[in-house]
Formats: structure tokens, sequence, C-alpha cells
């Protein structure tokens, strides 16, 4: 194991999962301050990089920021250290800590945001609120000699290949014979320079999203033996997972909109809620929507759902929602805090295997509202 990692392999690992073209086009994810071409030690995980949390890094010697909202979500025509964000950007820099922005990429991410925010309140089925893209398939084939064949076949499977609904490492193989010869300035894995070579080979063809092919093909190039590695890429006309921000599905039973509000309190550890509609009125399917939803309202209720769990809900957005019967829970904007224990576990899962990293979590509190 590697002693240390260098921030772009963090974030390269990180962007398997949550890539940046996932996100809006308004959207400024990525890097924010910094650079990713340094070791890092220690990284914390936070929803917002604001004074506090910078100082809490700079005590903790933290190296990678990794935030869900950006820091220069705004274009800035000026760096002003008088302000709150200009003292940020100069601590941060001053202190060599580099920051890196995921926001609505990892909204739309599988696993991501709103997939946590639905697993905590027992969301089941569930399918994106506000459709974004599709992502398109290719037929991955590739020969490899039969010796490392299962080595090869895990690897591109870890690395997002062979996924079909809900089974992983979905792959078909055929035994055969390849043959090459080794030309001069080739330093063969089998074989000899100028002779010709018959190797038993399994052919493994697996169906890979367009958006891992990346990662899946790095996999199989550090885990094949051959010095030039024999595939080939189908495009496919299969339909690939419906990407999209934003959840819909149902609970395993229809329970009290009073009940799902305790509910939403209790697994996103919040103190109060604002709520419209029935209390005493039983609810079975829920749409949500991590951060500010109130302009899919309509698309909420035109899913049927039941009720919406949103945040940045105003007046008269909210009134439209029950003139429509659309039931509505607002558990504020910081909620989307519940995704970064599953960003820290995705880090410790996919980087300490390559790199002796410290993930933390922090502690720095960036809710603006108290409830009095």
């Amino acid at each position: 194991m590697n002693e240390t990692m260098t921030a772009q392999e963090v974030i390269n690992q990180f962007e398997k999962w949550a890539p940046k073209h996932f996100a809006y086009d308004w959207d400024n994810v990525g890097l924010q301050v910094g650079t990713l071409h340094k070791p890092v030690h220690t990284i914390m995980v936070t929803l917002d990089v604001l004074e506090n949390v910078v100082d809490e890094a700079i005590e903790k010697g933290v190296d990678l920021i990794i935030a869900h909202h950006p820091l220069l979500f705004v274009k800035l025509s000026q760096i002003n250290l008088d302000t709150p964000k200009g003292r940020v950007v100069q601590k941060l820099i001053k202190h060599d800590i580099t920051v890196y922005a995921a926001h609505t990429n990892l909204d739309v991410a599988a696993g991501g945001v709103n997939d946590v925010m639905a697993d905590l309140l027992g969301v089941k089925q569930t399918k994106p609120l506000i459709e974004t893209e599709k992502d398109s398939l290719v037929k991955l084939t590739v020969f490899v000699p039969e010796s490392h064949a299962n080595e090869l076949r895990e690897a591109i499977s870890e690395a997002g290949a062979g996924h079909i609904g809900n089974y992983s490492h979905c792959t078909y193989q055929l035994s055969g014979q390849g043959t090459f010869k080794p030309e001069s300035g080739t330093d063969p894995y089998i074989g000899e320079q100028g002779k010709m070579e018959y190797v038993d080979e399994k052919r493994i063809e697996t169906i890979v999203p367009k958006t891992k092919l990346p990662a899946v093909l790095k996999a199989m190039e550090d885990t094949h033996p051959y010095e030039e590695v024999a595939y080939d890429l189908y495009p496919l006309l299969n339909e690939g997972e419906q990407m999209g921000v934003g959840r819909v599905g149902k609970l395993d039973e229809p329970v009290l909109l009073s009940t799902l509000v305790e509910r939403v309190k209790k697994e996103y550890q919040v103190p109060h809620v604002r709520v419209s509609g029935n209390l005493d009125k039983k609810v079975k399917k829920v749409a949500l929507l991590g951060g500010s939803g109130e302009k899919y309202i309509h698309a909420a209720k035109r899913s049927g759902a039941d009720v919406y769990v949103t945040g940045d809900m105003t007046f008269h957005m909210t009134q439209d929602a029950a003139e429509m019967g659309l039931s509505v829970i607002d558990p504020g904007h910081h909620v989307e805090k519940v995704v970064c224990p599953k960003v820290k576990q995705y880090l410790e899962d996919h980087c300490n295997g390559v790199g002796n990293l410290n993930i933390i979590i922090s502690e720095s509190n960036t809710e603006p509202f108290k409830v009095i």
C-alpha cells in the first residue's frame, strides 16, 4: 500500500461515483481553491465551506476539503480580503488546503444526496423526480489468458462493469485460442520475439455504462498481463440507467403525515420542520429533493406523490402545493448534511486500500437558522 495519495488520485476515485458531467450546466463543481497535484493525508467532508469550517480544518491539519456546496458558486470579480469570502480564500491558500465541490453531480449520483435521504425515510422503489439524461451503454469484449480471467473479471466488475438491474458481476465468457507474434521492440508477457504463440484464452463480454468506461478500461489495463490488451467496444441501443435529481418512491406501508414528520425529524436529525397538509392524512408515495426544491412541486404532484419533502419552500409556493392537494414537509436546506457519512464511507472504501488517509467529517455548524 502506498503511504500517500495525491488529491487528484482521491478525486479520480470520487468521480467514479459522482462524475462532474452529472452536474447541471449552471453549477460550479470540481476544484474551487488550491491544487490537486499534492499529497494528502487528512480529508474533511463538509456540507459548506464557511470560515468556521476552514478554521476547524486548519486546526486539524486538513489537506483536502470535499464539500457539497461550492465555495465559489457566483463568479467573482475580486477577492477582497476584508470580506468573509475573501478571508476564507486567504486562509485556504495560506494553509495549503485544497477545496473540491460535488454539488448537483452528487444529487444525481446513485447513492448520493437524494438516495441517502430516501433510504433514511424508508422510501423504496425510487426513481428520479426530475429526469436529466440516460446513461448510454457499451459492450466490452476482452481477451485474456485463462490464468488471469477471474482476476480481470473481478477488477472490471468492481470498476462498474456488469451491472444489470440489481445484479452485479454480469459477464459471459467463451474459451478459445489466441495467436500473436511479438515483433522487435516488444517485451511480451508470454512468448519470444519473432515466434508465433498460441495461448488458451477467455473471451469475456460485459456491459458498461459509458460514464464508467474510463474507470473500467483502466481496471482492465491494470489487471491484464499483456503488454498490448486486445479488446473491442460496441455501442448498444439498450437504454441505460435513468438519471436525475430528486427521488420518488413508496413507503412499505401508509403512515400518517404526522408520523412521517417525526421520522423526518429523527432521521435527518433536525429539531423542527415546517409542514403543510392534514397531519391525520395517510401518505404512502413520497417525493423528495435535497436542498431547495420548491420549483419542482408540479413534478412532485405529477408523480402521484402524497407528500413532498424538500427545503426552502416559500409562502406562495406552499399555498400552491396545498391547493393541488400535495402535502409538504420542509426540513430545511441543511439536511443535505446526511450525505456526509456516505461520502466518508465511500472514500474509506475506495481510497484506503491505495493510500493511508485520515477521513473526517466537519463538526462545525453551518446551519444559519435558529427557531426561538
